[in-house]
This record gives C-alpha cells, structure tokens and sequence, in this order.
C-alpha cells in the first residue's frame, strides 16, 4: 500500500446521488462514508513491498481494488468481481480527503506533462475507454450518444479517437449539447418532448444512415427505447446510464434485428491506456473541468453539482499548491 496526499477529486453524480438519497440499488449507506472515487495525489510514504513507486511521485488511483484473485481477476475482468473495493461504494470510504491510503497496484504514476487534474480524469474518462470498447467502436463508426453530461462527453472523446465517423449526441440541454460540440460530436439533437421514435428518425436522418453504435449513457427508459430503435440492424447498443431498476423497452425490435444489448459496469484495464492518450495529447479532457473549490467548501461544490451547473466541478485537496 501507499499513502497519498490528496490533490485533485472530482465529483461524481453518483456521490451527490448517496448524499442525497443514501443508496443507488443494493448499496445501501448505512454508516458515514466518505465520497469521491475521481482522483489524483502524490506519494508521500510507501509500504515495504512497493517497488514501483517513491515518495514525491504524482498519481492517479484507480477506486476499484479486487480483494482476491477469483475467475473474474484470472480472465482480466477484475471490475465483476463480486468483492471488489471500490471507494465511495458502501461501505467502503472514498477518497475526497487530505490523505488516503491505496493499494499500489491501482496507483499509477503520471508523467511530467499530465496535469493532477488530467490524472482525477481519468476516472470517468475510463467509463467512456470501457464502453467503447465493449461496443466495438472503429474506424469508420457512426455512432449515437445518448445524454452529454460528463460519460456522455468522455464517450464522445473516446469514440472519435478509436476512428469514428460520425457522432452525434443529444441532450435537453443545449449548454450541455454546446460542450459536446467543443469536445469533437459532429451532430447534436436537442430533445424536448419528441417519442422515442421520433427521436431514432432524427439521429438517422441527421448521420444520413442509422448508427451502428448507441452508447445510452442517461439510464432514462424514453433514452433507452430511442437507443433499440436508432441501432442499425446487427449493430450494438451500449447501457452505460443506470435508472430504474425494472425498464420497459421495445426488446423484441432489438431481437428481431439483431441489435446486440451490452451492459457495462465501470471498467478494468483503462489507466495504461488513458494515461498513454493523456501523455501523447492524443486526447483532450481539460474541457471537461468548469469549476473549482477548495476542500472546506466542499459542500458548495456538491451544491453545484446537484444544480447540473458546468460539466465537471473538481475539489482541491492540497492547500499548499499552488497550480491547478
């Protein structure tokens, strides 16, 4: 293990979601638990048997730590094991402090050339790697992202790197559609009120073919019917947003076209990859951050993320630095 002074936290939906409603489905908050789980610091002490990293080198931690080597750790898909550790997951403690102590190996050191900032990113930034990835995205892609809040946005990063054509994104927001458009989406789709239908016609007729890729990233069941009926045939849908726990769909459209259903849950094997984008400037992510505060007023931060304003509102832990 290492202990970390901690530098940059992000907030995620899902703290504000246990802070307002003490639960997302079976996890349960039922002692005070700290939050955060988007994170970078710097190594100040390092257990006997960590090789790899010193006092003073800057990190990025990945929250999700497997506590045995079981079948899903042994086929690379440590993210589904069924007793992983993941900070701010009841009832394990998050991150969003002063100091924190991690395993090692979820420890990743960052290069000079990527900020603490771009290193707390690399959280949500995994969600869109993972996703991409289990939808298949290459080169050539037209792809469908639905919802441009923060997985939304990283999704739309992501695709556009692994090749993709075309993306295009829709949203309620035209501030949040306007980001989307800055972070490289080729289209965007404003919804009010239209149906499901309608709004799989408006993606098609604005790509000038249906998406072979939908990446639902809302959890909304309006979202998720439009995602079946946008999907070209034999192509994939992706659930990245997580709603309610029973969904009604159009699951026999999917069937009969042979639209694939594709469930993610966070990602493994994703800092490597993001911190090689981050360090080659392959990628940009710093659009993503439109606020700032420091620890003690951590809770205005929270307040901002609960009012939906900016995009990605990231908490200074380290009051004696002086960069962002």
């Amino acid at each position: 293990e290492v202990l970390l002074r901690m530098h940059s936290v992000g907030i995620c939906g899902s703290d504000v979601h246990y802070w307002q409603h003490g639960r997302i489905g079976d996890f349960v908050v039922k002692a005070p638990m700290v939050l955060g789980h988007e994170a970078s610091g710097t190594v100040v002490k390092v257990g006997s048997g960590v090789t790899h990293l010193k006092p003073g080198d800057r990190v990025a931690i990945e929250p999700g730590v497997p506590r045995e080597m079981d079948e899903f750790c042994k086929t690379g898909r440590y993210n589904l094991s069924p007793t992983i550790f993941f900070c701010a997951t009841p009832p394990d403690d998050g991150n969003l402090c002063r100091y924190y102590k991690h395993s090692a190996s979820y420890c990743y050191k960052l290069p000079d050339n990527v900020t603490f900032e771009e290193g707390a990113l690399i959280e949500p930034l995994s969600v869109g790697i993972h996703a991409c990835k289990r939808a298949e995205v290459t080169l050539g892609s037209k792809v469908f992202v639905s919802g441009s809040g923060p997985i939304g946005l990283v999704n739309v990063i992501v695709a556009k790197m692994m090749g993709a054509a075309a993306v295009v994104v829709t949203d309620l927001s035209a501030s949040r559609l306007q980001k989307a458009k800055e972070v490289g989406a080729d289209f965007t789709i404003q919804v009010k009120n239209e149906t499901p239908q309608e709004v799989a016609s408006k993606v098609e007729s604005v790509l000038g073919c249906m998406p072979e890729i939908t990446v639902e990233c809302t959890g909304v069941q309006a979202c998720i019917q439009a995602g079946i009926y946008a999907t070209r045939s034999g192509g994939t849908l992706v659930l990245v947003g997580l709603g309610p726990e029973m969904v009604t769909v159009p699951i026999v459209n999917a069937a009969v076209r042979e639209v694939d259903i594709r469930g993610i849950f966070r990602y493994c094997n994703t800092w490597p990859v993001a911190i090689a984008l981050l360090a080659s400037k392959r990628i940009n992510v710093k659009p993503l951050v439109t606020h700032r505060f420091p620890l003690e007023k951590a809770l205005e931060a929270f307040e901002t993320t609960k009012r939906g304003e900016g995009v990605k509102v990231m908490l200074k832990c380290d009051p004696t630095d002086q960069n962002p």
